[in-house]
């Protein structure tokens, strides 16, 4: 018998209903059940609330959270495909909760810095992608003009260096040309992110077989000096300006004062800056290579301050993998970059945990607060209306992690053999759970007003 669909005293059944003694919501961790209609949160009620539904899940224990939104991720495809792909990067991202990735302009050939490379990059992506996908714009020296038309493309905001990206595709932009850019930015009232070192202070080696001696080539100062000269651009130009996984914590107060006196600035850092240590990193171990760098503890102990208090305003993974071939035992040659998307949620919660920090702390930073900046305020939120990204996470599951399980492109992370503490269980995307062994269901995602 079908329902007269102008009935309204008809009752309303669901598609599925998740229960969950730990529901990380907006105003805190809480027993609730999560009614979903078609792809969005319709309900959320009483843990033990009847709800009509045509499928209902207890996870009991397990914590039910946000999907999580990573902004700053490398995909590589198109042309460096073999260095990681859609297809791989969003099947290790749903594995580790991440439902929403943006994906960086550089190391994919064309980099995306015109309409042109944004349609091969979209003709890349088109039904590879487990996970909603979005794609920042770069900035280089001489698109200006094309930025416009990137935006209008439908790109979250654009990326530029203020030292050499570490390929010749995509170069850095010096002062004038960041002002520039800014100024572009501003008038088309977009975000630029802006990976900050000063080339000035950074030092060349032709060899590095110690992370100390790598460490000693990008102090904190490049860091700093870098960082100055973006919140000048911002100041003079009234652009938006977000800085990219900072690793000094030297910066801090930069930062803090710049927003003080009104510029308009956010920044982030990474799992890897908060979870690991300089000290600690054996010689020839280049799985450990980013940049800029990883610090020392006192550093990394500070970081979390500035996390605490609102200095830092998210986590994301900068997942940057590359061949095996390409990390090389010495660290002035290898590839700079980590790979960590399907780890960064349990490695952020077994050093949370242990800081006294709670799971609601991990929403803010991992999930609410990237989608929020790229403008995606149906993601990273478990509200009503939003889309149905969830994930159900064991918080007490102890385990360690095996490279070569991870899905990632390349079993090479600084993560191997550690132990981890939390453990994502299952992961929906818009309202269905993810089944990496069936068709991908992620959708593309462009610029959209608020």
């Amino acid at each position: 018998m079908m329902t007269d669909p102008y009935d309204i005293s008809a009752p309303v059944i669901y598609d599925l209903v998740l229960r969950s003694r730990r529901t990380v919501l907006p105003d805190g961790e809480q027993p609730a059940a999560v009614a979903i209609a078609g792809e969005r949160i319709a309900v959320i009620g009483d843990y033990d609330e009847p709800i009509p539904a045509h499928r209902t899940e207890d996870l009991r224990d397990h914590a039910l959270l946000p999907g999580l939104v990573d902004t700053h991720v490398h995909v590589n495809e198109p042309g460096r495909t073999h260095w990681e792909g859609f297809a791989t990067a969003t099947r290790a991202a749903a594995a580790g909760g991440v439902t929403t990735i943006v994906d960086m302009p550089l190391n994919s050939l064309p980099p995306t810095v015109d309409t042109a490379a944004l349609a091969a990059k979209r003709a890349a992506a088109e039904g590879k992608t487990w996970v909603d996908t979005g794609f920042w714009g770069g900035a280089v020296p001489g698109n200006d003009t094309d930025l416009k038309g990137l935006h209008d493309a439908g790109v979250l905001g654009f990326k530029c260096f203020t030292a050499p990206s570490g390929v010749d595709e995509f170069p850095p932009l010096d002062t004038a040309a960041l002002h520039r850019a800014c100024a572009t930015v501003a008038a088309l009232d977009s975000l630029l992110v802006v990976h900050a070192e000063d080339p000035a202070h950074l030092h060349e080696t032709r060899s590095a077989p110690s992370f100390a001696t790598f460490l000693a080539t990008r102090p904190p100062e490049a860091e700093t000096s870098a960082i100055r000269e973006v919140i000048a651009a911002a100041k003079a130009t009234g652009a938006r300006v977000h800085l990219l996984h900072l690793a000094a914590a030297e910066a801090l107060p930069e930062i803090h004062a710049a927003r003080q006196d009104g510029v308009r600035i956010t920044a982030e850092t990474c799992p890897h800056y908060l979870t690991l240590a300089a000290e600690h990193i054996p010689d020839g171990a280049t799985a450990y290579k980013c940049c800029p760098p990883l610090r020392d503890e006192a550093n990394r102990d500070a970081l979390w301050d500035g996390l605490r208090d609102g200095r830092i305003d998210i986590v994301v993974t900068d997942h940057s993998p590359s061949p095996p071939a390409m990390k090389t035992a010495d660290f002035a040659t290898a590839w700079g970059g980590i790979a960590s998307i399907q780890l960064g949620l349990p490695a952020m919660w077994t050093e949370a945990r242990r800081r006294g920090l709670a799971l609601p702390d991990l929403a803010r930073w991992m999930c609410t607060g990237p989608a929020d900046l790229v403008g995606l305020h149906r993601k990273g939120r478990i509200t009503t209306g939003a889309d149905a990204d969830l994930v159900a996470f064991d918080p007490d599951r102890e385990w360690t992690v095996h490279a070569e399980d991870l899905l990632h492109r390349h079993p090479v992370t600084p993560y191997d053999r550690q132990a981890l503490t939390g453990k994502v269980v299952s992961t929906w995307l818009r309202g269905k759970r993810i089944d990496t062994d069936a068709a991908p269901r992620g959708r593309q995602l462009r610029r959209s007003p608020r």
